[in-house]
C-alpha cells in the first residue's frame, strides 16, 4: 500500500489577504480624497478628478463584489450593470426618454453613440451599495427600494455635473425640486431606471458571501458619505442650501430602514 501526501486545493471562498485589502481602501480613499477635493478645483482639474472618481470608485465596488461575494457575483454584477446602463443611456440620448432631452459634453472623454465610456462606470460606483442595502431592507421589494435610492443619489450628482459642464439639458416642463436647471423627467426616470437594474440584479445575482469575505462597511460608508459629503457641498460650497435640505431629507429618509435593519435585523412580517 502506498501513502500519498495530499496537498488541498487552496480554497478561493476563504478569507481577504492583505493585499487585496490594502487595494480595497486605496481604491475607496483615493475616491474620498477626490470627492472631497472636488469643491476646491477648477478647470482641467476638476475634469480630471471627475474621471479618477468615477473610475476607482467603480474598482472598489467590483473589486469589493469580489471579495465579498465571489467570481460569479462580481462577473454578472459588473457586466449586467454596465450592458444595462449603456443601453439605458443610448436611449435617453437619442430619444430623450426615460430621462429627458440631453447630451453629454466631450470632456468626459471617448464616447460611443453619444455615450461616455465614464458613464456605465458611474452606474457600477452607484448601484453596488444600493442594491446590497435594498436586498438587505426587503429582498421582495428591493426594485422599489433601490429606484428610490438612485434616484436620491442622483439628486445631489446631476445638479452638480450640470454646473461643472458635464452634461446639457433641453428644459421642458417641470423642474426637479430646488435644482432649476434639472428636468422633473429625470428624477422621474432615475426612479424607473433605477428599479429596473435592481430589480434585474436582485434576481440574477447569487446571495452566497464568501467565507471569511469582505464585511459590508466599505458599501454602507459609501452610502453615509454620499448623504454627508452631499448635504455639505451642497450648503456650504456650492451655494443651494434648498437642495441641501431636500435632499439631505429625501436621501435619510430612504436610508433609514436600512440603518434599522444593520442595528435590529430584518422584520419577520414580510
Amino acid at each position: 500500500m502506498s501513502i500519498r501526501h495530499y496537498s488541498p486545493r487552496r480554497n478561493n471562498r476563504r478569507g481577504v489577504t492583505r493585499n487585496q485589502n490594502f487595494l480595497l481602501a486605496l481604491f475607496a480613499i483615493t475616491t474620498i480624497v477626490c470627492e472631497i477635493l472636488y469643491p476646491l478645483a477648477h478647470g482641467a482639474a476638476l475634469t480630471h478628478l471627475t474621471i479618477v472618481t468615477v473610475y476607482c470608485a467603480a474598482a472598489a465596488m467590483l473589486l469589493h463584489s469580489y471579495l465579498a461575494f465571489g467570481k460569479k457575483f462580481a462577473l454578472l454584477f459588473g457586466a449586467i450593470t454596465l450592458i444595462y446602463s449603456f443601453g439605458v443611456e443610448v436611449l435617453g440620448v437619442k430619444s430623450g426618454w426615460p430621462f429627458g432631452t440631453y447630451h453629454y459634453d466631450a470632456s468626459l472623454g471617448v464616447a460611443i453613440a453619444g455615450v461616455p465610456l465614464l458613464v456605465p462606470f458611474a452606474w457600477v460606483m452607484m448601484t453596488y451599495p444600493i442594491v446590497i442595502a435594498a436586498r438587505k431592507v426587503a429582498s421582495g421589494w428591493a426594485f422599489l427600494y433601490g429606484g428610490l435610492g438612485l434616484m436620491a443619489w442622483d439628486i445631489f450628482l446631476d445638479p452638480q455635473m450640470v454646473a461643472a459642464g458635464r452634461w446639457h439639458w433641453k428644459l421642458v416642463g417641470p423642474r426637479s425640486p430646488f435644482a432649476s436647471a434639472i428636468p422633473l423627467s429625470n428624477t422621474a426616470g432615475w426612479l424607473f431606471a433605477g428599479m429596473g437594474i435592481i430589480a434585474i440584479l436582485n434576481f440574477v445575482l447569487p446571495h452566497e458571501r464568501r467565507k471569511g469575505g469582505a464585511s459590508s462597511t466599505l458599501p454602507d460608508l459609501f452610502l453615509a458619505w454620499t448623504l454627508f459629503s452631499g448635504v455639505v457641498s451642497n450648503l456650504f460650497f456650492f451655494h443651494r442650501p434648498g437642495l441641501a435640505l431636500f435632499g439631505g431629507f429625501l436621501d435619510a429618509a430612504i436610508l433609514a430602514p436600512y440603518l434599522f435593519v444593520l442595528r435590529f435585523g430584518r422584520p419577520d412580517f414580510e
